[in-house]
């Protein structure tokens, strides 16, 4: 039965897509099932994993609507190693559409229960704000895999989230939690980072992942080429972190 994770934060530019395709790929190369789902209408996650949007003859977009199964929406990515529920700018509508339907904010939860049993991980990557989307990704989620920059910013925007969670879990679904802080873009020669870091593992404990990924330009350079970084180049400091917080992510699930 597979866990389903978001990767989320209401913060922008955190790395969240990025995350979300480069965990994908780790998990992948260390023998995990896994269905990556882009839920940003930008389409970044499906271009990032080597799926061409505008060529999508079913996406995320009508999955929600009903009109197509996961099954049937899905398409492989051979080069990385995992399947994907894609999306294009078609699914910045789905936000209108689904005013008045029942069940909205659980359309994805459904939509993922037939294939379940078919994959080890499931990564949501969510929009950088609270919405219908982002709801849909949260109700579907074991737990909130929250990427963030030791910076002060980042901070603010994680106790935003905290309380974004928080009301999911009281109102919507029982079951979510954050599994875990990762720190992100990390450059150990800025003392500012040192410290926010400190903050975190002082305030979160267990909750931070032993994990850091560095500021690292083949990262950076990896969606250019409709790539995760970890398939672009394996070797790169940034791809081996990706990779060690995979197996970390594996052994955390293992003893939860």
């Amino acid at each position: 039965m597979a866990k389903v994770f978001c990767v989320a934060n209401q913060k922008g530019g955190v790395g969240k897509t990025t995350t979300t395709v480069n965990l994908a790929a780790g998990l992948a190369k260390v023998g995990q099932r896994v269905l990556m789902v882009d839920l940003d209408p930008q389409g970044n996650a499906t271009t990032g994993s080597g799926v061409d949007k505008r060529k999508l003859e079913l996406s995320v977009y009508d999955v929600l609507l009903e009109s197509a199964s996961v099954a049937e929406a899905r398409v492989r990515s051979d080069k990385c190693g995992y399947d994907v529920l894609g999306a294009n700018r078609d699914l910045a509508g789905a936000e209108v559409e689904m005013v008045g339907v029942e069940r909205r904010e659980r359309r994805l939860k459904l939509a993922l229960e037939p294939v379940q049993d078919q994959y080890d991980f499931v990564l949501v990557d969510c929009p950088p704000s609270l919405s219908m989307l982002t709801l849909n990704g949260l109700c579907a989620a074991h737990g909130v895999v929250v990427p963030m920059q030791c910076e002060y910013f980042a901070l603010e925007g994680l106790s935003d989230l905290v309380n974004t969670i928080r009301q999911v879990r009281a109102n919507l679904n029982p079951d979510l939690a954050i599994i875990g802080l990762l720190r992100v873009m990390f450059d150990p020669r800025i003392t500012l980072q040192q410290n926010v870091s400190e903050q975190l593992k002082a305030h979160f404990g267990g909750k931070v992942f032993d994990a850091v990924i560095p500021r690292n330009v083949r990262l950076a350079e990896a969606p250019s080429y409709g790539l995760p970084g970890v398939v672009f180049d394996p070797a790169a400091k940034g791809a081996q972190a990706y990779v060690a917080f995979a197996r970390e992510m594996v052994e955390r699930i293992r003893t939860m």
